[in-house]
């Protein structure tokens, strides 16, 4: 290392240094900011206590009146309301619900200010439980039975409280068209409960005149997904049927450990019938209108999504996507991940008494259910492009299912014999990597000697064609140990997308990490260094230390800059191993323990087949045999390459002008 980089290497730690300090926010400022945390904290409690207590007192009230059905399945109705049985009395009890015969629209402001009365009324299946809202009849809320929020799971108090993708509020699905030159939004209209069986609902609104809108949600027997039909009755001539969309929006709750990992691949996911995949940023607010007809839209986070598919695409005109990342100060900052927004063309053709079903699916990012409904759902995960992905979807994402299946192996067993099998798939690789380093390294003292024999820039060709014929008659290329590095490289990118994405290592423990989707920490700061965090990873710790190793056994085939202003390679790979110390904490606990264990082996390997594989002197031995009968066979055997006389051609242009200069 000379004397410039260690003053740049000085200078650049300096600078982040002082850029570090003067950066830190001062006592007062981080009191007001725990003040306010904590505020939102508080806040966010009390609302969830308030929503826990009327969710119970609504499931209390539905174990006790449940809807009295006739023989078809059908609950049955009396003077305009609907009949339910006390379970306790075993008496009808007749529930009516006012209705509002005029029109709401954003036009009337004296009917939009009247209260409507709003009654959750749940659906559930074995995979989650779906909350819906007479207001607006719309879905209010779905948990998902399997699974649990981070907050819940580090509990540890033995069971599952079902994670709730949205609440009550957060979400809202509703029609909108325009009437009698007055737009209509239905999710603020009051609706009756019209019909009701185990597995569906039928929610209605009057909207007078003969006109209503229907509401149909139907759950199916262990699936994540339900049919969603809306029917118009009685509109014709009132409405323009082409002009009818469905708005979704969905404000997503938190759910995983790490809020800014979560928040940064949340995003809305659609395919077009035409153009195919697309979706809009991930790093920040973004809004598109469909530039083709939409066969379906996701609602994407980092584990969970929420997918609306029509049975007919979705229209391209009047058709548009929209993300909102939340600012500083805005209190859904703190609890929610971003505000998706939709408003889907229905393209229909008649509104006197017409219907649209769709298909909703409420579930997790995990590959095999998504790619079970062969819609192309799975594309949502981020498993790179190109090869990368290719060598996810059918490589490593099927050996990692097939080592994984095995009810005694957990997940980090699993990663183990993954890179246990790779590396022996990638070991012809590593020696042929490590015999043409052995040759590089017997070659050294004759470079150095042309080096030293051809110090001037003019001389430089020259050089180059000696040490090209020195690469020949000894059998060695620099290039032999790029092509097996880049042969490797497509899959270590690949598992850097892979382990990230796959959901199976979500809430699952191994040593001494809690959660392998996350970060392992074994040191919490207390306070937050800039770009590294507020903990110690230990497996990120590890990953580095072996890196380090491997770059300390490999330095000696790395070349100093031939030429100058040229980057030394060897400082390069030293201070690598520490950036990834910043750059991986906050990552993947998985995909740190992947990489800890790959270049474990690699070393382990590299020993290997120094000791037992590779004699570096009987390689010398055969190199000089090699060299001496390339020598003996004469110049009539050394017919020059064509890159070689390239050289020469080059070597003597460049000696002409030099004499020219010269002169």
């Amino acid at each position: 290392m000379d004397k410039n980089t260690i003053i740049g290497l000085v200078l650049i730690g300096a600078i982040l240094s002082v850029f570090t300090i003067m950066n830190q926010p001062s006592q007062e400022e981080l009191d007001k900011q725990a003040k306010q945390e904590q505020k939102m904290i508080d806040d966010k409690k009390a609302l969830e206590d308030k929503i826990i207590k009327e969710t119970k007192k609504v499931e209390e009230t539905s174990k006790t009146l449940v809807p009295k059905l006739d023989s078809k399945g059908v609950q049955e109705q009396k003077d305009g309301g609907l009949i339910f049985t006390n379970t306790v009395t075993k008496k009808d009890t007749v529930i009516l619900e006012a209705l509002n015969p005029a029109p709401v629209s954003e036009s009337q402001p004296e009917i939009t200010k009247q209260e409507v009365k709003e009654q959750l009324v749940t659906l559930e299946n074995e995979k989650f439980t779906i909350y819906f809202n007479t207001k607006g009849g719309i879905v209010a809320s779905v948990a998902l039975k399997e699974f649990e929020s981070y907050n819940e799971y580090a509990k540890n108090d033995g069971k599952i409280t079902p994670l709730k993708l949205f609440r009550n509020g957060d979400a809202v699905n509703e029609l909108v068209f325009t009437m009698n030159g007055k737009i209509i939004k239905t999710g603020k209209l009051p609706f009756t409960i019209k019909a009701q069986t185990k597995n569906s609902i039928v929610f209605s609104t009057n909207l007078g005149e003969g006109r209503s809108v229907e509401n149909r949600y139907t759950l199916k027997d262990s699936a994540y997904d339900i049919d969603y039909t809306v029917k118009m009755i009685g509109f014709d001539g009132d409405v323009e049927a082409k002009s009818v969309a469905l708005n979704w929006d969905v404000d997503y709750q938190r759910t995983e450990r790490l809020f800014s990992e979560q928040r940064r691949v949340s995003t809305a996911c659609y395919q077009y019938s035409d153009v195919g995949f697309d979706y809009l940023s991930e790093m920040s607010s973004d809004d598109e209108a469909a530039e083709d007809d939409v066969d379906w839209i996701a609602y994407k986070q980092s584990y969970f999504s929420s997918i609306i598919r029509p049975e007919k695409a979705f229209e391209k005109k009047g058709t548009s996507f929209e993300v909102n990342a939340y600012k500083e100060g805005e209190e859904k900052n703190w609890t929610h991940l971003k505000g998706y927004k939709s408003t889907l063309n229905l393209g229909l053709s008649n509104v006197d008494n017409n219907s649209f079903t769709m298909n909703w699916f409420f579930g997790p990012n995990d590959y095999e259910v998504l790619n079970s409904y062969n819609e192309n759902y799975d594309d949502m995960l981020n498993y790179g492009w190109g090869i990368f992905r290719w060598i996810n979807l059918y490589a490593v994402q099927p050996l990692y299912t097939f080592l994984s299946s095995f009810g005694w192996m957990g997940a980090g067993w699993a990663i183990l014999l993954l890179t246990i099998i790779l590396k022996f798939i990638l070991m012809p690789i590593q020696w042929k990597m490590y015999t043409s380093s052995a040759k590089m390294r017997i070659l050294k003292p004759e470079i150095d000697e042309l080096t030293a024999k051809f110090p001037n820039k003019e001389d430089a060709m020259k050089k180059q064609m000696e040490m090209m014929t020195l690469y020949r008659e000894s059998g060695a290329s620099p290039l032999a140990g790029c092509v097996p590095m880049l042969v490797q490289m497509p899959i270590l990118l690949a598992v850097f997308r892979f382990f990230p994405s796959t959901f199976d290592l979500r809430q699952k423990s191994f040593l001494w990490a809690e959660d392998l989707s996350s970060y392992d920490s074994i040191w919490n700061l207390g306070f937050n260094i800039p770009l590294y965090g507020d903990h110690v990873s230990l497996f990120t710790l590890l990953m580095a230390i072996t890196t380090l190793i491997y770059t300390m056994m490999n330095s000696g085939n790395m070349q100093a800059p031939q030429q100058p202003g040229m980057p030394n390679m060897k400082v390069i790979m030293y201070i690598f191993p520490f950036m990834m110390i910043f750059f991986f904490n906050n990552y993947s606990s998985g995909l740190s323990y992947y990489y800890f264990i790959s270049t474990l082996m690699s070393i382990v390997i590299m020993l290997l087949i120094k000791k037992f594989f590779v004699d570096e002197d009987k390689l010398k031995l055969k190199m000089a045999e090699r060299k001496a009968n390339r020598a003996a066979e004469g110049t009539k055997v050394k017919k020059k390459s064509k890159f070689q006389e390239r050289l020469e051609t080059m070597q003597k242009a460049q000696q002409e002008q030099m004499k020219n200069r010269k002169k």
